[in-house]
């Protein structure tokens, strides 16, 4: 076998493997690999033309699973704390035992683009074993015109080989899975597992590190604009409170509904296609979701199929609850042709609040939008994970811990600022309970959800009368039209007002506790935007 070259130029790297792995396949487009798929039963086609692939015992991302290579480069870049390490020496073997295993496999090369924005976009290269995780990452990320592919030159490789077994004591990993992030070659490796949103977070995890050092702040968010270009607006939140329905709006155009830049220029998709959750999807309540996952093309992962009709199942989560559906942009009517948009006029952060005591909508302060950001709060339920039986505060800073290399504070300073220097309105919105904590209070309906949110993009809610939270210390209008005004006061809500008090003051520490990782790199401003400050 070739030695692997010891330097980190992309493009010495690119034409070794290009010699050493041999691919059988360049450049495929969907609907060919989708017949190498089908000949190769790698999956099954359901009625609609959607191919459905089930991924084993990995139905979602291994985040235990996932190393970065801690070498000069990366020593005083990475957050280590949360980012777990793997040795230059261990990767070197690891890299060697891929591309041993990878000789003689017929595999697929991928050259495509991670960026809408052609000023910041990323040339990748992604080498893939199965035929379907083909035409899945060719949906989520953007295709080059054919003119662009002939002089491509890759900027950043994945090589995904769900067939290779890590050994840990060899590798120096935990498990026969592996996903090892080398940033300083620019190159990550995917083994042991079929779950295909490994790949597409690989390439949000490489951009999370290199973009900030372009002045780029990546999010892992939604975003749409008005239907004539205008009044852009992002949505963070962390999965099950709204964010990808909420930017689903068939009178506004859909921008992207996970991952975005903003730079000096407005904000640009990451991707070319997008990755929903489809566990209970119905047509009456997510039509532009349902009918893409409905469309010829679109991947499927974990739906079961009726065995007779072939008509997927979307209430059957006896696989898993993570079932997701993989389609391009292009199968939704109201997306945006160009994945751009001018600077955002709002930032929406959602949380589902379990404990019933954050109001449905309130106005933050930069510093708080800071606060809350670092923070990324939301809970879990009752029955959403095993060994879940009461409410259960989450934290996931930035809204997206796991694809974070560097520290919090690198991208909540860059949100920070530009928020001030483009002047842009900043919302807490609660989509979860309301009258008290999860099995007492209501789901807040989404009528009202919808009609704050409405609100809030027509500019109506920027002018409205506020009320400084005594728990929180940010702003909630005191009447917004169609809302009952009790609503926006969640205590007023709780048929008992002292357990409302003591539930607010038990959710008020729970914040504190988890702010106290930032407390020594975040500025006084900010410190004092958390809830504890204000609740003394």
């Amino acid at each position: 076998m070739n030695h692997v070259p010891s330097g980190t130029d992309a493009a010495s790297l690119s034409n070794f493997l290009s010699t050493t792995l041999k691919p059988r396949h360049r450049n495929l487009g969907s609907a060919e690999l989708y017949e190498h798929a089908i000949t190769l039963k790698e999956g099954q086609i359901a009625s609609s033309g959607a191919f459905v692939a089930h991924t084993g015992v990995h139905t979602g991302r291994s985040a235990a699973d996932k190393f970065v290579v801690r070498d000069g480069d990366t020593e005083s870049t990475v957050w280590w704390e949360k980012n777990k390490e793997m040795s230059r020496e261990n990767f070197e073997v690891l890299f060697n035992d891929f591309l041993a295993h990878g000789d003689g496999l017929a595999l697929y090369m991928h050259d495509l683009h991670a960026g809408a924005d052609p000023h910041y976009r990323l040339q990748t290269r992604i080498y893939t074993e199965l035929a379907w995780h083909g035409v899945f990452i060719r949906h989520l990320l953007i295709e080059p015109e054919q003119a662009e592919l002939e002089s491509f030159s890759p900027e950043f490789t994945i090589i995904n080989l769900p067939s290779f077994r890590a050994n840990p004591q060899r590798h120096g990993c935990r498990t026969e899975t592996v996903i090892a992030c080398d940033f300083t070659r620019k190159l990550v490796l995917i083994g042991g597992t079929s779950y295909a949103g490994e790949t597409k977070k690989a390439v949000f995890t490489y951009l999370n590190y290199v973009l900030p050092e372009r002045g780029v702040m990546p999010m892992h968010c939604s975003a749409s604009e008005e239907n004539d270009g205008s009044n852009p607006a992002i949505f963070f939140g962390l999965s099950g409170t709204g964010k990808t329905t909420l930017s689903n709006d068939p009178a506004r155009t859909l921008i992207g509904d996970d991952e975005h830049g903003w730079s000096d220029r407005g904000i640009y998709n990451f991707e070319g296609g997008c990755y929903a959750k489809t566990i209970k999807l119905t047509g009456a309540a997510e039509p532009e979701i349902w009918r893409a996952s409905n469309s010829w093309g679109t991947v499927l992962e974990n739906v079961i199929l009726d065995p007779q009709t072939r008509k997927p199942d979307f209430d059957d989560g006896s696989l898993t609850e993570n079932t997701r559906a993989a389609y391009s942009l292009s199968a939704v009517a109201n997306a945006s042709k160009t994945g751009t948009a001018a600077h955002p006029r709002n930032i929406v952060m959602l949380t589902a609040d379990a404990f019933g005591v954050l109001p449905p909508i309130a106005k933050l302060t930069p510093s708080q939008a800071m606060y809350h950001f670092l923070s990324g709060y939301t809970a879990k339920v009752a029955g959403t994970e095993k060994g879940v039986s009461e409410p259960t505060a989450t934290f996931s800073t930035c809204f997206g811990a796991p694809f974070m290399p560097r520290h919090p504070t690198a991208y909540g300073n860059m949100l920070r600022e530009l928020i001030a220097n483009h002047g842009v309105d900043c919302w807490l919105m609660n989509t979860g309970w309301t009258g008290g904590r999860y099995g007492v209070g209501q789901r807040m309906p989404l009528q009202f959800t919808r009609a704050l949110l409405n609100s809030v993009l027509s500019g109506e809610l920027r002018n409205a009368s506020f009320r400084r939270d005594k728990v929180f210390g940010f702003e909630v209008p005191l009447d917004v039209q169609g809302i009952p005004p009790h609503l926006l006061d969640p205590r007023r809500t709780w048929e008992n007002r002292l357990e409302f008090d003591i539930q607010a003051r038990d959710l008020v520490a729970m914040f504190a506790e988890n702010f106290k990782m930032f407390e020594a790199d975040v500025d006084a401003d900010v410190l004092s935007a958390g809830p504890a400050l204000a609740a003394a």
